[in-house]
């Protein structure tokens, strides 16, 4: 009986290229990004930098007192003077013009997102006569200085009695700000899959219960963006509210603020005034800390799908 001996032919062995010490042919693509990740990230320090710093010395000095800013208007506090945040918020009364703005804020984001959610799925998703014009006219109205329409604005608000009103307020910063949104809105529901919309009509789903049941979730990290981007909009709004919203009573945080740089300027009350700057600013913070994920996410999401 013979065996016979079979042999398996040895493993090629990988061959590494090294780059010759005097060539530096394939090193130098790795150089290069190299230098290309640490400018980047150079400038990126920088412009944190320039970002953050004048963010934490207002806060900083929200909490000294008028001696002290301007004695050693870098330095630390030499306690926390809490005092000025209770000033500002009660004998200024940035505590009505804080509830005011929120009204009108809230009110207005709510109203936009709605209204801006429906007229983005049925131009993107419905095909009829004037879609395109439609749209066209969205776009448009984003290119729309809204210098050149506070005096007509005026009076149609003025005709309509809705001048120094707060539900007035709310209709014209939802008109403001619905070009964009539709816009915006419009791009996202193109990248949802047509085939989810097309299961719910064959298990017999109504459009409109396909819109708020099916798309509209879908649509959260567009919707999520979306707002965030007329929230800081419409919080930091000005031109607006001073020329539709003349009403002591009824003034947002906007115009609270500038009035408190008018009179506590002649008083000397910096600290309050700057209390009131960062009680003003910390709402805009926390939204975009909280929300920040799903703002890139909902960029993003287009480019992704």
């Amino acid at each position: 009986m013979s065996i016979e001996k079979t042999t398996e032919p040895p493993a090629p062995v990988a061959v590494t290229k090294t780059a010759a010490p005097g060539g530096g042919g394939p090193l130098r693509p790795q150089k290069e990004g190299q230098v290309l990740n640490a400018f980047s990230h150079g400038i990126l320090v920088v412009w944190a930098v320039m970002v953050v710093l004048p963010l934490l010395w207002a806060v900083m000095t929200s909490f000294k007192d008028d001696g002290a800013i301007f004695g050693s208007p870098w330095s630390l506090p030499d306690k926390l003077h809490f005092d000025n945040w209770s000033r500002a918020w009660t004998e200024a009364n940035m505590s009505d013009y804080f509830l005011n703005t929120v009204l009108v804020v809230g009110g207005s984001l709510i109203g936009t997102l709605a209204l801006g959610s429906m007229a983005a799925y049925v131009l993107a998703r419905f095909d009829f006569p004037g879609n395109r014009f439609i749209y066209y006219l969205f776009v448009g109205g984003m290119s729309f200085p809204i210098m050149l329409a506070l005096v007509p604005l005026f009076y149609v608000v003025n005709n309509m009695g809705l001048l120094n009103t707060i539900h007035g307020l709310i209709l014209v910063y939802i008109a403001y700000s619905l070009p964009f949104t539709v816009f915006f809105l419009t791009a996202f529901f193109r990248t949802l899959p047509s085939s989810v919309a097309e299961a719910a009509f064959v298990d017999g789903a109504s459009h409109s219960r396909t819109f708020f049941q099916v798309m509209l979730p879908m649509a959260k990290p567009g919707l999520i963006s979306v707002g965030i981007f007329n929230f800081l909009g419409q919080w930091n709004q000005y031109m607006l509210p001073t020329v539709l919203n003349t009403d002591p009573d009824k003034r947002v945080l906007t115009q609270g603020l500038v009035q408190l740089a008018v009179s506590q300027g002649y008083k000397g009350d910096w600290s309050g005034l700057f209390a009131g700057l960062v009680m003003a600013m910390l709402p805009v913070l926390a939204a975009y800390i909280v929300f920040q994920r799903q703002v890139v996410q909902g960029l993003t999401a287009g480019a992704l799908k």
